[in-house]
């Protein structure tokens, strides 16, 4: 495991770590493995004749590219983590609400190991489950209601409420420590990651309900899911 990992004097101090190279190349690995495992389940649960396509698999490339650009348009940035973002959630959980949500969650759980890669500082490794794939991962539950009326909103809702619940449990079990003094962990957990999530979920939610956007979305997902 040394091979992955050094230790470094970073922003976040003594005691962190950082992805050697060879830790960010298996870490690209795993994305890839990812990616593919999820076209194989969507190509596996579908019909033959509505099996994975090459234009399906550019969808979710894209949807992927467009949230790491705009994870990097930033409009507030956190001092221990988090930041409101240009609607970046919003692209992972369109992959979800494209394709379903076992392939939303195992796309997200890729993305946020690129976002990892892209910053690849971290204590533990649970912390970083918690901190990157599980969290982003939990925006693809709003495959969960790909079908339903007022879908993406629901789903874009439950899939933010995924993420946050995750990055409250990292601040509460492996930053407690950051807590104000005479303030309860949790507390300060829940308060500090709802600083920059709720921003974003409330623009994006406003945003996705204008009638000429969603009108735009729902297109977008149909030229996804057609052959």
């Amino acid at each position: 495991m040394s091979e992955l990992f050094t230790t470094t004097e970073g922003a976040w101090g003594d005691g962190s770590v950082r992805l050697t190279m060879i830790g960010v190349v298996v870490t690209i690995v795993v994305i890839l493995a990812l990616v593919i495992a999820s076209a194989i389940i969507r190509q596996h649960k579908e019909e033959k004749k509505n099996r994975i396509t090459t234009k399906q698999l550019v969808f979710s490339a894209a949807a992927m590219g467009l949230a790491m650009v705009c994870s990097l348009i930033k409009f507030a940035n956190l001092p221990m983590g988090g930041s409101v973002t240009l609607f970046s959630m919003l692209f992972i959980v369109l992959i979800g609400y494209w394709y379903g949500p076992y392939v939303g969650i195992m796309a997200g759980f890729a993305y946020g190991l690129l976002q990892f890669v892209i910053e690849p500082i971290f204590y533990t490794i649970p912390q970083m489950l918690f901190d990157y794939p599980l969290p982003f991962a939990a925006l693809g539950l709003a495959g969960f209601f790909c079908n339903k009326k007022w879908g993406l909103q629901i789903g874009y809702v439950v899939g933010v409420i995924g993420r946050y619940i995750f990055h409250v449990l990292s601040g509460y079990l492996f930053f407690a420590a950051y807590a104000p003094e005479g303030m309860h962990p949790l507390v300060y957990s829940l308060g500090y990651n709802a600083t920059y999530i709720v921003p974003e979920a409330v623009l994006t939610l406003i945003l996705i309900s204008i009638p000429p956007v969603a009108k735009a979305l729902e297109y977008v997902k149909r030229q996804a899911i057609n052959k």
